[in-house]
């Protein structure tokens, strides 16, 4: 199964200067849970976020970076186009989308993903980069854990499941 995983605040802001707009530790402890032991497939942008921050790799999963002008990093795998990508995975394998804007763009038009994880951040923020629009017909919300701001986590925020539906 492949999924996309995403924080997005209500005006639609994923990003800012290349990097998150915001620090909800819980979601960072959640994007975690999700993808550890799978597949991550990030576009050059946010491969380069996480170099930034993390000097590396995000551990303890495969790492995939769709990009036309980059073609060998050291712990990552590169491919030039995200079909490419899924092809080199195995049908059990855990594959999770994780950004950026144009990626996530792509692989929704593409109805590669049948499911989203998304953290809905409960603020207008400012930014640069948006999630694309959904076709809210396309998806339906199987679950949704809301949670209050606190000491780590500046914004109230919600961790909400979206299946894609299938026709019949």
């Amino acid at each position: 199964m492949i999924d996309l995983v995403v924080a997005r605040a209500h005006n639609g802001v994923i990003g800012s200067k290349n990097a998150l707009p915001w620090y909800l530790s819980a979601d960072l402890k959640h994007f975690k849970e999700l993808t550890t032991g799978g597949t991550v497939i990030m576009g050059r942008n946010t491969y380069q976020s996480i170099v930034d921050r993390l000097h590396g790799p995000l551990p303890g999963r495969r790492n995939i970076i769709i990009s036309s002008t980059l073609t060998e990093v050291d712990g990552f795998e590169v491919y030039p186009h995200v079909d490419m990508a899924l092809a080199a995975t195995k049908p059990d394998e855990a594959v999770h989308i994780i950004g950026g804007a144009v990626l996530y763009e792509a692989c929704l038009e593409q109805r590669l993903v049948d499911r989203i994880y998304l953290t809905e951040v409960d603020a207008d923020i400012p930014g640069d980069t948006f999630f694309p629009e959904l076709q809210r017909a396309e998806w339906q919300e199987t679950a949704r854990e809301a949670h209050q701001a606190d000491a780590k986590n500046p914004y109230d925020y919600s961790f909400v499941t979206l299946e894609r539906i299938r026709s019949a």
